[in-house]
């Protein structure tokens, strides 16, 4: 099943605002997934993320009559792109527990880097020399973030990195999927598939005494936080997948800059985390190359997908 997909200039202020909506609410989300710490186990989080998504656009998908019956094919592809989201959402939030927001992220955002090159690796797209200069300055940024952050956590501050390698996959999976359904039905899959992974992990580890697979009953606190991971996650992936609709994703993507901004924000008033001045170095060289990458692709006539 398709959607439309206008992106006329009626539309694109729609879906700039909606992009806007997602980069401030994201750093929110994983505000409420640090707040948690260590009192639920991360894998139970993630499940408790991707059930709430489920369960909200499922229904909504099928009342708009949006859902269809998967090939064989198509359930493999979600359950590749289920497994790839689990381990990058699993990553970033074991990374939130000893990290500053705003550094994780940062780190994160080196992902569209990857992406470009997995683009001419497996896609075939076109990559000149400019654009090869633009990631590795983007990995250099990452760097300067990681080295400090390594000091302080140790091998944790690979994390962010962990997860930026396995979102350009799911990316790249996304790029060949989103045409053929709507974006919330793609959403809802989404959903459906990483629950349907990663709650029976948590079913056969409970009691395992494993910290981050053995769940627990949360206390009402965490309960409260855990409702606010699966509500803004899926509000904001609501927003991203219809701004993508509405807007061309070349326009976007540098408004997806906007999250690092509000990971500083929330991260200072919450937890009284501010980057230091070589994160801030890191930060400066990481949404430069970035964008220099976007208008490289929007000269080129190409539509780099941001990573929701």
């Amino acid at each position: 099943m398709t959607h439309p997909n206008p992106t006329t200039k009626d539309t694109t202020a729609a879906g700039i605002v909606l992009m806007t909506a997602f980069s401030l609410l994201a750093p929110a989300m994983d505000a409420c997934a640090k707040l948690i710490g260590d009192a639920v186990a991360v894998g139970q989080v993630v499940g408790t993320r991707f059930a709430v998504q489920a369960t909200l656009l499922v229904p909504l998908a099928f009342l708009m009559g949006w859902l269809h019956r998967p090939g064989l094919r198509e359930a493999a592809l979600h359950a590749v792109r289920g497994a790839l989201i689990i381990v990058a959402t699993g990553f970033f939030f074991s990374a939130l527990r000893v990290m500053p927001i705003a550094d994780a992220i940062a780190i994160f955002f080196v992902e569209p880097f990857i992406l470009t090159l997995l683009g001419g690796l497996l896609l075939g797209e076109p990559i000149g020399p400019r654009r090869y200069i633009a990631c590795a300055v983007g990995f250099v940024g990452a760097l300067l973030i990681i080295q400090p952050s390594f000091s302080e956590v140790g091998p944790a501050a690979l994390m962010p990195l962990v997860t930026a390698v396995c979102f350009a996959f799911y990316m790249i999976l996304t790029r060949r999927m989103a045409t053929r359904m709507h974006p919330i039905t793609l959403q809802a899959y989404t959903g459906l598939a990483a629950s349907a992974l990663v709650l029976p992990l948590l079913w056969v580890f409970d009691g395992s005494g494993i910290a981050p697979l053995d769940p627990v009953w949360p206390g009402q606190r965490e309960l409260w936080l855990l409702a606010g991971v699966g509500l803004i996650a899926t509000l904001s992936h609501i927003c991203i997948s219809f701004a993508l609709a509405l807007a061309p994703a070349s326009v976007l993507a540098p408004i997806q800059y906007l999250e690092i901004v509000g990971a500083t924000f929330l991260g200072y008033l919450i937890f009284n985390d501010l980057p230091d001045a070589l994160t801030f170095v890191g930060i400066i060289l990481i949404v430069g190359a970035g964008l220099f990458v976007f208008i490289r692709e929007r000269r080129m006539g190409r539509r780099p997908t941001p990573a929701p």
